[in-house]
């Protein structure tokens, strides 16, 4: 079986990461998503276990070790962004020269055993997981959202309402170095008014 595809969506999901990690502020950082309660994670936080799960992940499942430490040494969102795209890339140029034997290959996951392609498609679920959250933290701080999957409120409605898919940037190396200037996103439209829900 050719796997690819997993390969594929990991290129996309860690730029959705870092569209997502752009859409903050630097004041946001410790913002958690009720102020008082220390059970949900803060932005700050958030991008901490990105790296340090991701780390854990490629190296005990995957077998992938990019020799690098797990975090930034300055704990800024635009340090958090550099340093993800940065190993994020390194673990995507290794994935993408296995062969099929390799993806298929059984691994202690936890406390199971499952194939490396497995391993993959829960990793992934995983990060959207996490994305999610910081998402629905976005709109608690009331910030824009660009797309991250299709449409969102900010570029114009819902799918249905014919509204586009506006990402923050075309690629990683436009958002880095556009995140390391005064930011260059994409213009988004706004919301066009209409409810935000497929309901008739």
């Amino acid at each position: 079986m050719n796997y690819d595809f997993l390969v594929s969506t990991y290129r996309t999901e860690r730029l959705k990461v870092l569209s997502v990690w752009s859409m903050f502020r630097d004041q946001d950082m410790d913002v958690r998503p009720h102020p008082t309660d220390t059970r949900g994670r803060s932005v700050r936080e958030q991008m901490i276990h990105q790296c340090l799960s991701e780390d854990l992940w490629f190296r005990t499942f995957f077998g992938i070790d990019i020799g690098a430490a797990a975090l930034p040494d300055d704990e800024t969102r635009l340090s958090f962004i550099r340093k993800y795209d940065g190993d994020s890339e390194r673990r995507l140029k290794t994935l993408s020269v296995q062969a099929p034997e390799w993806w298929e290959e059984e691994v202690d996951f936890f406390k199971a055993t499952r194939s490396r392609a497995w391993v993959m498609v829960r990793r992934i679920a995983h990060t959207a997981h996490h994305r999610g959250q910081q998402t629905a933290m976005l709109r608690m701080l009331n910030r824009e959202l660009h797309s991250t999957y299709g449409p969102s409120a900010d570029t114009g409605g819902l799918p249905k309402n014919g509204a586009p898919t506006i990402y923050a940037y075309a690629d990683a190396a436009s958002l880095i170095a556009g995140e390391s200037g005064a930011g260059a996103k994409s213009t988004l439209p706004g919301s066009s008014g209409l409810p935000v829900t497929e309901r008739g």
